[in-house]
């Protein structure tokens, strides 16, 4: 059993829970992810690693209740447990002669997105980070993000706070005002991803992107996580998250993300009635 030590509500569907698994918090590095499980049972889900601490032996994720699994999870407390907590797995993001980075994050992907540019700041690579919300209440982790760049510009659709538009409007405008960047890191919703893909293919900017598709083992086995890149398929537990956003074929990767939305829906909506039963 793995002990949940702190948990902190970011926004209405936003949880940040800390983990005692010190096995995990020793060889942990950024871009890696854990796989768990709440109850015997339970779905294996993965969750990518927001940040460690190898001298507590505590791992840090922030997730969303959307499904049915991170709904039990985010129904937990302090000082309860959960039954299993795998990793680290994938391979860790790798960044070489960076000389300055844009970090784009969409949502939920700034939690992923932070500890990258966090990495890379401490490195002494100059970072801008862009971080796309719908609105002013989804905003999450501001500070931190302030904490780990030289720049941060947030992004709203409805203009609620930082700027009105979209993460690559504000990267263009970067971009055309005179930010020469060595790469763009990108995490977010797959659509997001593609279009940052296609405006930095533009630019002859190479791009880094993290992969979330779906995934049950962890270990390549299943292959519910492939992912077509440069032609070839990728499995993105094993070879991944991260690949080259121009080779990724994100249009079938969509596709393949929606097939079970109705099973996830009906999930879902049972497990929130079992939640409001106690």
């Amino acid at each position: 059993m793995f002990l949940i030590t702190k948990k902190k509500q970011l926004n209405e569907n936003t949880v940040q829970m800390t983990i005692k698994a010190p096995h995990v918090a020793r060889r942990a590095l950024p871009g890696q992810f854990i796989i768990f499980r709440t109850h015997e049972g339970g779905e294996r889900i993965p969750l990518t690693i927001a940040s460690y601490d190898r001298e507590s032996g505590e791992v840090t994720l922030i997730f969303q209740t959307v499904g049915a699994s991170t709904s039990i999870l985010g129904a937990k407390q302090e000082g309860e447990s959960i039954l299993d907590f795998v990793g680290p797995l994938g391979q860790a993001s790798e960044f070489e002669n960076e000389t300055r980075v844009a970090v784009i994050g969409g949502g939920l992907g700034c939690a992923i997105a932070w500890p990258q540019a966090k990495f890379l700041h401490e490195s002494g690579v100059e970072v801008d980070m862009i971080c796309g919300f719908r609105n002013k209440d989804a905003v999450i982790l501001e500070e931190e993000m302030k904490n780990s760049c030289q720049n941060l510009v947030l992004m709203t659709d409805d203009g609620s706070y930082g700027e009105k538009g979209l993460v690559t409007q504000g990267l263009k405008k970067l971009i055309e005002g005179g930010a020469k960047y060595s790469r763009v890191i990108a995490i977010g919703p797959p659509v997001m991803m593609k279009f940052v893909a296609a405006l930095t293919k533009e630019y002859g900017i190479p791009t880094t992107v993290s992969m979330n598709p779906i995934m049950i083992d962890g270990t390549g086995m299943c292959g519910g996580c492939r992912v077509r890149v440069g032609g070839e398929y990728k499995f993105a537990c094993v070879d991944g998250p991260d690949f080259d956003g121009h080779a990724v074929d994100f249009d079938e990767l969509i596709l393949r993300n929606r097939m079970y939305a109705e099973q996830e829906n009906h999930h879902r909506e049972e497990t929130c009635n079992l939640l409001k039963q106690g």
